[in-house]
C-alpha cells in the first residue's frame, strides 16, 4: 500500500471472513479513511429460509464496530446473476467445467462493487485476497501472494490495467497464519472463521440438487472407451474430466479392481466414457487452445513466450510455451503432458511470480 494519507477514502471490500478483517484492521492502522461495504451477491434463499449473507453481514457488522468503521451494504444480485452465474449455468448446459470466481472478480468485485465504492467517495477499493501488486513505469503488475499455499493471482487474472491500478489487497504479503493471529489479537470475532470453499452460491447443499434447479438433466449411460456399457449416471453434465466420485462402478467383467475416472463426455448423447488408472492416456494431454484470453498488461507479449501455466487452482507452475495468439485465442504446448486438463476452466501464465494474464480453456490434444 502507498503511504498512509488521511485524506484517501480506502472502500474495503468486507465479506464477513477474516481476511478482508484484516484488511481493514491494517488499513485503519495505516490512517487511511477507511469505510466497508458488503456485496450481497447472492438472494437465493437456502432450504431453511435463509440466505446465506445474513451470517455473514453480522459478522461484518462486529468488525466495523471493533475498528469504529462505517459499514454500507449494496445488492449486486443482478449483476452476479447477469454477468456470473447465467454463463455459470450455459456452460455447464454446454458440458464443461467453469470457474465462477475469475468472473465474479471481473464483473462483480472489481466492475460493480468498484463503480459502487466510488460512489460512495472511494479513491481506491480493497480486498482481502492474497495476491500483490506492485507498480512499475510500465503499469501495475500482479503478483503472487507471498504466501503460495493461499496465493489467489489465479482467480484475478482477468482484471483489466485499470481495474488493478484501483485495488489493493493488504493481506497479500502476509501468510494466512499472520492474519489469523493479527485478528485474534485485535479482538476481532472472525480470528477463528472457518474459510469459505467451493462455489459461493451452493453453499452446503449438494452440488447436484443444487444445479438440477436451474439444469433438469437425464439419466444416461456410462461406458468405456471401447463402448462397454459399465453404469448409468444422473446427467452427464454433473461430471467434470478427472473425477473419480460418484460414479458407483463395479464388478465390470474382464476388469481389474481398482477406481474409475471420468474421461470424456458426449453431452449430445448424454453418454459418460471412464477408464480405470489415474493417469490414463485418456486423461493426459500436451496441448490446449484458450479463447478469451487477456494480458494484465493490457497488451499481448512476444510470441512464442516461454513461460509457466497453471489449469486449475492450486497447481504447481507447468512449463509451457504460449506458440500464437489470434483475436484472443492462444495456442499452448506444456513441456510435459498434463492431466485432465477442463474445458471452461481458465489456464493462467506466470513468469516467476509475476501472472501474466490467462483465458478459458476450450480444447485439448
Amino acid at each position: 500500500m502507498p503511504t498512509a494519507a488521511a485524506d484517501t477514502h480506502v472502500v474495503v471490500a468486507l465479506s464477513g471472513g477474516v481476511d478482508s478483517s484484516v484488511a481493514a484492521l491494517e488499513l485503519v492502522r495505516a490512517g487511511y479513511q477507511v469505510s466497508a461495504l458488503f456485496m450481497k451477491n447472492w438472494n437465493e434463499p437456502t432450504d431453511d429460509g435463509r440466505c446465506r449473507w445474513e451470517d455473514d453481514v453480522a459478522d461484518a457488522l462486529d468488525v466495523c464496530e471493533r475498528l469504529a468503521i462505517p459499514l454500507n451494504t449494496v445488492d449486486l444480485s443482478q449483476a452476479y446473476w447477469d454477468g456470473v452465474f447465467a454463463d455459470f449455468l450455459a456452460e455447464y448446459a454446454r458440458g464443461r467445467t467453469p470457474n465462477p470466481d475469475v468472473l465474479c472478480n471481473r464483473e462483480v468485485k472489481f466492475k460493480a462493487f468498484l463503480a459502487a465504492a466510488r460512489e460512495l467517495g472511494g479513491s481506491v477499493i480493497a480486498t482481502g485476497h492474497y495476491a500483490r501488486i506492485r507498480h512499475t513505469a510500465s503499469g501495475a503488475e500482479l503478483l503472487k501472494g507471498a504466501d503460495h499455499n493461499k496465493d489467489q493471482s489465479y482467480f484475478l487474472h482477468a482484471l483489466s490495467p485499470a481495474q488493478l491500478s484501483a485495488a489493493w489487497f493488504p493481506v497479500g504479503e502476509m501468510p494466512k497464519p499472520e492474519v489469523r493471529a493479527k485478528a485474534l489479537a485485535a479482538g476481532l470475532s472472525t480470528h477463528a472463521k472457518k474459510d469459505s470453499t467451493g462455489i459461493c452460491f451452493i453453499g452446503e447443499q449438494p452440488f447436484r440438487a443444487f444445479l438440477a434447479r436451474f439444469l433438469p438433466a437425464q439419466t444416461g449411460v456410462i461406458k468405456t472407451l471401447n463402448e462397454q456399457a459399465v453404469g448409468e449416471h444422473p446427467g452427464v453434465i454433473y461430471y467434470t474430466l478427472g473425477q473419480r466420485e460418484g460414479l458407483r462402478i463395479g464388478g465390470v467383467r474382464g476388469a481389474v479392481e481398482g477406481p474409475w475416472f471420468v474421461v470424456a463426455k458426449d453431452v449430445a448423447n448424454n453418454v459418460l466414457y471412464v477408464a480405470q488408472g489415474h493417469d490414463h492416456p485418456a486423461l493426459l494431454t500436451q496441448r490446449l487452445l484458450a479463447d478469451g484470453v487477456t494480458w494484465i498488461a493490457g497488451v499481448p507479449p512476444a510470441l512464442p513466450l516461454r513461460c509457466a501455466a497453471k489449469t486449475r487452482y492450486r497447481q504447481p507452475d507447468q512449463a509451457c510455451v504460449i506458440e500464437t495468439l489470434v483475436e484472443g485465442r492462444a495456442s499452448v504446448v506444456f513441456d510435459r503432458p498434463q492431466r485432465a486438463v477442463t474445458p471452461g476452466q481458465s489456464v493462467v501464465f506466470y513468469q516467476g511470480d509475476i501472472c501474466l494474464g490467462g483465458g478459458v480453456i476450450d480444447a485439448t490434444f
